[in-house]
């Protein structure tokens, strides 16, 4: 049977990613301005019109970033943008 060569220890990763997240904890990435809704399917299409209609996706990078459909016929989303068009 062929041995499989260990890997690189990585408890020096993990310490230097924990050291990372504790030092910087709200950083996140910064550039995208999110918020999440929970609403009524009518009601999140309009919603995410209103986004697109008042931060245009050629400037500002507007998108649906994730959604699900909860139940109810309830939509969970979150729209994502550029902070400005610059």
């Amino acid at each position: 049977m062929a041995r499989i060569p260990a890997g690189p220890p990585l408890d020096g990763l993990r310490r230097q990613i924990a050291r990372h997240r504790r030092d910087n904890p709200t950083r996140g990435d910064g550039l995208f301005v999110r918020e999440t809704f929970r609403l009524e399917r009518t009601a999140a299409r309009a919603k995410a019109r209103e986004w697109f209609d008042t931060w245009p996706k050629a400037a500002y990078w507007t998108e649906v970033e994730s959604w699900r459909q909860l139940d109810g016929d309830q939509i969970e989303f979150t729209m994502r943008r550029l902070p400005t068009a610059d």
